[in-house]
């Protein structure tokens, strides 16, 4: 016979439920802090050394229950410090919840994995020196307009930094030392008026420190142990503490404002300037009559060259060829503009004439290839170094002996009608400097071989890496998605709406967004759309806006559109157009977009592979982006700059509601095409 339960009297079960109730209602801490606090005990496997702290409820503010290295205000966490305790695993996801935290310091332990985007957002002090860190530094810094301390040194961050320097005027001091970070510094550095201390010891950024001279502030630089080159601005030899050794200085002589790196490395010279004036002066005068021969040159070589193009777009957002005839009359090259003229196209008249003027484009300083070369590199373009094809040409793996590897994009010899419409485009892309765009650093224009030479990519592309998933990759988690999309608009915001200029892309899809191997976005064929005068055949199908019944009806805002499409494959993991589903599924947008208003269906279209790993307000948020993207209409459509500044909010907010778990870190293929 089965024992009865015992029964709790009445009166018992009332006094206990009155008892929680009570233990809640006294509890100090706000239940936002405290859940963000129980997601970072987890994701840092639970330390026995973090007196007090709990993976579930606790409160951190009570004088009785106080958690190790938690500093509260009435109700709120103000400061976490949990500095040199041999901590472990990562910092989870949640930390945006606390909005009152304005010191986080997490120095000297073993935690990594990448810094989250979901840091707390109103820091003034952030320190996460000597750990293991990887990947680059979130975006969401940018936001922290109170940040007055940011060190990150000795971890393993890489990668380019963003231009995200542009509100921080109270950063005073910033470390970003042993690290392996890389790329010019951002001229968003500029805007940093308050710094006093940069630590950029120990990296591998390249190109000149001209940046670093308008910061007035600066009482203490160390740029040592990097690749820098070109002149130190003579502003900077005023600073008291300058260190400059171990990098690639010019050792020639150095323009007016500048002088010569100091090859021993330990500080800033001191040298008079009595004695080089004079040089100066007959440098300049030299230079002066060498750019007038040059330039007489140039022009008399012009009147006997055919008239070339330049791609741009009108007010508009549609697609127009300006002419560049030769000048008749000038004084200043960077002054010039040019008549109104007819042009001569590109490949058989496929431009209508525009009267418009321009200023002319400085000359274009890339790696020139043989085609003999990269015909080496490629195994005699060999079949098997296809890693993509599109309308332009074909797209090749080129491998060097000292381990190099580039793409080859190599273009159909009919697609120019001479070689200077080949290095005319080459000059407008080489401009294109952007973080989250495919940088290109060579070209081969001999006749017959017009190649683009473009930086390699590890990863492939967005589109193999959501469709074609293998043995060597695991799904993107929700925050690598989010710094995909963000990455991905800043590089459209930066043609559309910062290049002068302004720039369609006209083939915005996943197979053209590449990720390194950091899995950073880097957008491809940008500055290539007068190739694509029907996007319905070069975007496919998904892809392509309802507007676009005709090649003349694209305009920016199309290019809006089909990043939605994008940002659906990352919110979904389905592909645009799949013609393997039901017919009511076979496209993306017709299949999930009225499902992106409803709270209900929303997490049932999201991507299995992530396994409910995602803060359901900021899955919200996304969606809510997409929706705007993808509208029918085009003048509904946000502009990009719009779309950035809601992705990255997003990203603040990317971990308000989800608790007790944390995202793991994607895995990198080690070798999978990439265009």
């Amino acid at each position: 016979m089965a024992r009865p339960r015992r029964q709790v009297p009445g009166g018992l079960a009332a006094l206990l439920l009155l008892s929680a109730v009570v233990a809640v209602a006294a509890a100090k801490t706000d239940r936002a802090d405290v859940e963000a606090l129980n997601v970072l005990f987890t994701s840092m496997h639970k330390p026995s050394k973090l007196d007090n702290w709990k993976a579930d409820g606790g409160d951190p503010c009570d004088d009785d229950d106080g958690w190790r290295g938690v500093d509260c205000s009435d109700n709120s966490v103000t400061k976490i410090d949990l500095s040199g305790l041999d901590l472990t695993g990562n910092l989870g996801f949640q930390l945006s919840s606390l909005k009152s935290v304005t010191k986080f310091d997490v120095s000297d332990n073993k935690l990594s994995g990448e810094i989250p985007y979901s840091l707390p957002p109103n820091l003034v002090q952030l320190n996460l020196q000597g750990n293991a860190f990887t990947g680059g530094i979130p975006y969401s810094v940018s936001q922290m307009s109170d940040l007055e301390t940011l060190n990150v040194g000795s971890n393993h961050l890489n990668g380019q930094l963003t231009d995200m320097f542009t509100q921080l005027p109270k950063l005073s001091t910033m470390d970003l030392s042993d690290n392996r970070l890389s790329g010019n510094l951002p001229q968003s550095f500029q805007h940093l008026t308050g710094l006093k201390t940069l630590n950029l010891e120990s990296n591998q950024f390249t190109g000149d420190v001209d940046v670093l001279a308008k910061l007035s502030s600066l009482e203490d630089l160390n740029l040592q142990n990097n690749k820098f080159t070109g002149w130190i601005p003579s502003k900077l030899k005023k600073i008291d503490s300058l260190k400059t050794g171990g990098n690639q200085w010019s050792s020639g002589s150095a323009p007016p404002g500048m002088e010569k790196g100091s090859s021993a490395g330990a500080s800033s010279s001191k040298e008079s300037d009595v004695g080089v004036n004079g040089f100066f002066i007959g440098a300049m005068v030299i230079a002066v009559l060498l750019a007038a021969v040059i330039l007489l040159t140039v022009l008399q070589m012009k009147r006997s060259s055919p008239v070339s193009s330049h791609y741009y777009m009108d007010e508009s957002g549609h697609s127009s060829i300006i002419s560049m005839k030769p000048l008749e009359k000038s004084t200043s090259i960077d002054s010039v503009t040019l008549p109104s003229v007819p042009y001569k196209t590109m490949n058989d008249n496929k431009f209508n004439m525009l009267n418009n003027s321009r200023r002319i484009l400085e000359p274009i300083s890339l790696v020139t290839y043989s085609s003999s070369e990269l015909q080496a590199a490629t195994g005699n373009w060999h079949s098997s170094r296809i890693i993509g094809q599109g309308m332009v040409g074909r797209v090749y793996k080129a491998k060097y002996a000292n381990g190099q590897v580039l793409a080859i994009k190599k273009f159909d010899p009919l697609s120019f009608s001479e070689r200077s419409d080949f290095v005319e485009l080459v000059t407008c892309i080489s401009r294109l400097r952007q973080p989250s765009i495919c940088e290109i650093v060579g070209y081969c224009a001999e006749p017959g071989h017009y190649i683009m030479v473009y930086e390699h990519h590890m990863n492939g592309s967005l589109h193999e890496f959501l469709h074609l998933s293998d043995d060597y990759s695991k799904p993107l988690t929700w925050d690598t998605r989010v710094r995909i999309a963000l990455g991905t608009a800043q590089a459209l915001e930066y043609l559309h709406e910062i290049c002068s200029p302004r720039i369609i892309h006209k083939n915005i899809k996943s197979s053209n967004v590449l990720l390194d191997a950091d899995l950073n976005p880097h957008l491809s064929d940008c500055g290539l759309a007068f190739f694509y005068e029907d996007p319905n055949e070069s975007l496919g199908p998904g892809y392509s806006p309802p507007e676009c019944t005709r090649p003349s009806g694209y305009t920016m805002k199309s290019d809006v559109y089909s990043f939605g499409v994008v940002m659906l494959e990352l919110l979904t993991g389905r592909k645009a157009y799949d013609s393997s589903k039901p017919i009511n599924e076979q496209s993306l947008v017709k299949f999930v977009t009225p499902q992106l208003h409803d709270s209900d269906a929303l997490g049932s279209v999201a991507d299995p592979a992530l396994r409910g790993l995602y803060p359901p307000k900021a899955l919200s948020r996304f969606a809510d982006v997409i929706a705007r993207c993808t509208q029918s209409d085009p003048q509904l459509r946000p502009r990009m700059s719009e779309v950035s500044q809601e992705l990255t909010s997003c990203v603040q907010r990317s971990a308000s509601s989800r608790r007790g778990g944390f995202l793991y870190s994607a895995s990198m293929r080690s070798d999978v095409s990439d265009w």
